[in-house]
């Protein structure tokens, strides 16, 4: 599995769709699943949670130049990005997967793959802790806000209210806090089965796509997309991925920061957290289009490691010559 190009984890996502393709879940059981799925996205949460040691945070997080780049990448750059894009890709793949491609573009940045490859590139590693973990802290509150601004009055299915914002922070933001909190007790536990929890929270994951999918299955998703669509989504991600690398290389040499920081405003400005941001689509957006909505999100995220992956690859061996 480590020799293929795609990552075991994005392919058990697409394994995920088309079991929903075939088997999507109906009646009873969806009911009982999306049970499941609350409690797995609050577990999922709650591990990230755990794993951010305090004292990592801290020693990154006087840097704040860094840290406003970066979120200035991830919350401005990126929706203006989509803003610009609509004219010319809502009559090429249609205003629901256009709705798809810029709400990839509100959603936080990635904290495990943004940290491990900023590590890999020998960035700035407690820059990139710190960085990584606030977009997605301040995502629970600013992805929906930019999602109610940008997105509701055009985009089919939205619901936003102050239950829809109370759902998010209960099932991101509390079991986050709570792992905080619980990482002095179970630090060790942690420590010593880090493949297992990695699996339960990539199986969480797994979960929420499958759930999303068979709703949207049970809905008519298919009908309303066709391959060649699926084909402008991969290379639009590719462009977008790539212009966003170079441009979060350009701004930061201008800006005067050094190549570690460089690297973690890299990584972590470019990245969109399929981890956070399927939750909060299947709060935000009905079930007839949620679907639609997260499959751009999930295109862009496989680019994103492959390219990322090579790129890193690439720095460290410039840092040991």
């Amino acid at each position: 599995m480590k020799r293929l190009p795609i990552d075991g984890f994005v392919l058990a996502i697409f394994a995920a769709v088309l079991v929903a393709a075939v088997l999507p879940a109906r009646g009873a059981f969806a009911d009982i699943l999306d049970g499941v799925v609350v409690a797995a996205i609050a577990l999922l949460f709650f591990l990230y949670g755990a794993r951010l040691h305090p004292r990592e945070a801290l020693a990154g997080l006087a840097h704040w130049r860094l840290h406003l780049t970066i979120l200035a990448f991830t919350f401005i750059a990126f929706p203006l990005i989509g803003l610009a894009l609509k004219p010319a890709l809502t009559p090429i793949i249609g205003s629901d997967l256009y709705a798809g491609v810029l709400f990839l573009c509100l959603v936080p940045s990635t904290v495990q793959s943004s940290i491990a490859f900023t590590s890999i590139a020998k960035g700035n590693v407690p820059g990139a802790i710190v960085s990584a973990s606030v977009s997605n802290l301040l995502g629970v509150f600013l992805t929906p806000l930019l999602v109610v601004w940008l997105m509701s009055s055009s985009t089919a299915g939205l619901h936003i209210d102050a239950s829809s914002i109370l759902k998010i922070v209960a099932e991101i933001l509390v079991p986050f806090i709570l792992g905080q909190l619980a990482r002095p007790v179970i630090s060790n536990w942690m420590s010593r089965y880090a493949e297992p929890t990695k699996l339960v929270d990539r199986g969480s994951i797994v979960l929420v796509v499958y759930a999303a999918f068979s709703e949207g299955v049970v809905n008519g998703i298919w009908s309303k997309v066709d391959a060649w669509q699926v084909i402008a989504m991969i290379v639009l991600a590719f462009i977008m991925v790539v212009v966003m690398l170079g441009v979060t290389r350009w701004v930061p040499e201008r800006m005067g920061f050094d190549r570690a920081d460089m690297i973690a405003i890299q990584f972590c400005g470019t990245k969109k957290s399929l981890a956070t941001g399927l939750p909060m689509a299947t709060v935000l957006f009905a079930g007839s289009t949620v679907g639609l909505i997260v499959l751009p999100l999930m295109i862009f995220h496989q680019i994103q490691l492959i390219i990322c992956a090579w790129l890193a690859t690439r720095y460290s061996r410039e840092a040991v010559a």
